[in-house]
């Protein structure tokens, strides 16, 4: 079953084109790992500081494997003091 991921990131103000580079830094090395079919970047039209990214895996052991990268391990220590709220993954199945 493939799992399909979604994470918000809302800048704090003078932050967005830093969480930007952030979130764009870990799309490279994420397309690679064998688990990833795919990820995608997303900035609201209507909030310039409010970013998603929308991935899409092969099971949840990918996804738990993908927590423990190096590259995930910097990102998220980079990006954490950047945005104005706590970050959660959310995790769904496809429905239909």
């Amino acid at each position: 079953m493939n799992i399909y991921v979604f994470v918000p990131f809302h800048a704090r103000g003078g932050c967005e084109e830093q969480v930007r580079e952030a979130l764009e830094s870990i799309l490279v090395p994420t397309r690679a790992e064998p688990g990833c079919l795919r990820i995608h970047l997303f900035r609201s039209v209507r909030d310039r500081a409010l970013f998603y990214i929308h991935s899409r895996w092969q099971s949840l052991e990918a996804i738990e494997q993908h927590q423990k990268l190096p590259h995930m391990i910097r990102f998220l220590a980079e990006v954490e003091p950047l945005v104005d709220h706590g970050l959660e993954a959310i995790r769904t199945e496809k429905l239909g």
